[in-house]
């Protein structure tokens, strides 16, 4: 049985068919799926940073974040990482296959608030997909934006995302890229430990700077810490808060931190909205 092929796009409620174009395997249990209009239809614009819900039919729907150009119209590009029954459905899809996706939702990333600023972005694993726009749409508009660093963390080499991409990502103008994994093994030759290490070789503009990070909540919160030390005012920090989205709207209630539904009021916040609730910079 197919997936029905509704192509309204009036309505983000209703689930639209897209069918997948290409599958890129990024480390053995992610994917990046790269989707098309199953006619002229057309897709959604999307900001970088917000998430679309996608349906596998039979198995059920999942938030995903888009990791695709912003600048490039009809594609949405999905990074997934098999961790339950439908992502998992999702990433054994193959090309010509057809699911079915509604959205996007969210809040962005201030990309336009940032102009003429220094941009530090900080990501942990799969939290560099939905970093990714930010990164397309900074490295197209580079002489608007001031310094930019890419600092990025993952457990192992073998789970490091985009790999081509950081190599190209970092020979851009003025443009700082540094990787570090928590276990190399014999044959690496990167950094070795946590991301926040960095810190010590990058140096901030802490009046100049807007900083946005992605990763497992921990992380971020050690990432607050050393963007304190730095005197990075927390209006000028963004965090993507994922926790525990099911429907996208703020009605089932499952993501709510505080007074805030993760999937309608975020995902993307200012730190000064999340301090109370992620326990503070200094309760670490």
């Amino acid at each position: 049985m197919s997936v029905p092929l509704h192509t309204d796009l009036s309505d983000p409620m209703l689930p639209v068919a897209v069918r997948i174009a290409s599958v890129a395997r990024e480390t053995h249990d992610t994917c990046t799926l790269v989707t098309e209009p199953v006619d002229s239809g057309g897709l959604p614009a999307f900001q970088p940073g917000q998430f679309s819900m996608l349906y596998s039919y039979g198995v059920g729907e999942v938030p995903i974040s888009v990791s695709g150009d912003p600048g490039v119209p009809d594609r949405l590009v999905y990074t997934i990482r098999s961790v339950g029954a439908v992502s998992g459905a999702l990433v054994n899809r193959s090309p010509g296959d057809t699911i079915s996706m509604r959205g996007p939702f969210g809040s962005p990333w201030p990309v336009e608030a940032a102009r003429g600023r220094d941009v530090l972005l900080v990501a942990g694993g799969i939290g560099l997909a939905p970093l990714r726009p930010v990164i397309y749409h900074i490295l197209r508009h580079r002489a608007d934006y001031g310094r930019f660093t890419i600092l990025y963390g993952a457990r192992s080499p073998k789970e490091l995302l985009f790999t081509k991409e950081l190599k190209a990502w970092s020979a851009a103008p003025d443009t700082q890229v540094l990787t570090t994994v928590d276990t190399g093994g014999a044959s690496w030759r990167g950094h070795v430990g946590v991301v926040t290490k960095f810190f010590r070789f990058v140096k901030l503009r802490p009046q100049q700077t807007v900083a946005m990070t992605c990763g497992p909540e921990i992380m971020m919160r050690f990432v607050m810490r050393e963007l304190d030390a730095q005197k990075v005012a927390d209006e000028n920090i963004y965090l993507s808060m994922e926790l525990n989205m099911k429907c996208a709207v703020g009605f089932c209630g499952h993501c709510q931190m505080g007074p805030y539904f993760l999937c309608k009021d975020g995902p993307v916040f200012r730190y000064a909205e999340m301090r109370r609730w992620m326990g503070g910079r200094h309760e670490l």
